[in-house]
């Protein structure tokens, strides 16, 4: 018997300014990502709550069938998922995480357990369901290490570029499976790496 899969295309949004609105760079890339989706059953849309977000999932979501329902999800807000503690924080990431206060890296944390229990679990339905994600670094960071079951510290090692694309796949009784992560291979050469530090790229 064919278990129903649900499947998560998830994606950072597009090339952003200093404000948070998408640059034109930014559009282009999300258009690409939508041309690349296009050919998929996709049952709906979901952004973060951020405008960078929110413009990046409808500049891909013309080119999808037209019907896709589009929909802000609070849970894919731009967050910190895991403060580490003193013990477990790499000497580089220091500085980064100085004065993270207990509450609110305990709030912080509360909002990566409920996008993984929203997210990251089969279809409850008896047909496949396919979902595109519009978010931030860290939230997909988060959702990789939560489906390979690394520890906790492990999504400081995951960076996603702009409108890159990861696709999880979860079945029931089954793990999870981690189809692809941060593919840039529709975004073109000029398109890709942004998001990241300027340095020499394969």
């Amino acid at each position: 018997m064919l278990m129903a899969t649900r499947y998560l295309y998830i994606a950072r949004h597009g090339d952003a300014d200093a404000f948070g609105g998408l640059t034109e760079l930014g559009r282009e890339q999300a258009r690409r990502l939508g041309r690349r989706l296009a050919h998929l059953p996709v049952d709906a849309v979901w952004h973060s709550p951020l405008p960078r977000a929110a413009d990046s999932a409808r500049e891909l979501d013309t080119y999808l069938s037209g019907d896709v329902p589009v929909g802000e999800a609070a849970e894919l807000i731009d967050h910190v998922p895991y403060v580490p503690s003193p013990e477990e924080t790499p000497p580089s990431w220091v500085p980064f995480f100085d004065g993270y206060e207990a509450a609110e890296a305990a709030a912080a944390h509360e909002i990566a357990r409920s996008l993984t229990t929203r997210f990251a679990k089969p279809s409850e339905g008896a047909d496949d369901l396919h979902e595109v994600l519009v978010t931030h670094a860290y939230p997909i960071a988060w959702l990789v290490r939560d489906a390979l079951d690394a520890p906790r510290t492990r999504w400081l090692g995951l960076s996603s570029a702009n409108a890159a694309l990861t696709v999880i796949e979860y079945r029931i009784g089954l793990p999870p499976s981690v189809v692809m992560f941060s593919d840039m291979s529709h975004l073109g050469h000029e398109l890709r790496w942004t998001g990241f530090p300027r340095t020499l790229r394969p």
